[in-house]
């Protein structure tokens, strides 16, 4: 693999994986008022 390929692979990684923690973090800090209710159905 070239190595702009390999820079646009590892941008691209850290752009999901960031996103996916980002998202994480912030709905462990801000939780949805429905999930307190426990399971339903």
């Amino acid at each position: 693999m070239s190595t702009g390929a390999v820079v646009m692979m590892g941008v691209s990684m850290v752009i999901l994986w960031g996103g996916l923690i980002a998202s994480a973090l912030w709905l462990r800090a801000h939780p949805d008022p429905e999930d307190q209710g426990g399971a339903q159905g």
